[in-house]
């Protein structure tokens, strides 16, 4: 587990305070950059799955053009 902290400076004074997350903000951190992966994950298989489509209307003879009527 990666170790979250948060640093506050007053701008004041110079201050500066390194303060560790809870475990609820370390879960919800976590939690977001798991919905991120997932996310992205499914953004690339929608564009693989859209490269071989185009591949193969291209291995039937299509024209870049009569493609993109498609």
């Amino acid at each position: 587990m990666a170790k979250y902290f948060e640093r506050i400076i007053d701008a004041q004074t110079g201050l500066e305070i390194k303060r560790d997350y809870t475990t609820a903000e370390v879960a919800e951190v976590e939690a977001a950059a798991m919905e991120a992966a997932t996310f992205t994950a499914q953004i690339e298989a929608r564009e693989a799955a859209r490269t071989s489509a185009l591949a193969k209307l291209a291995a039937l003879g299509l024209t870049a053009d009569e493609i993109a009527a498609l």
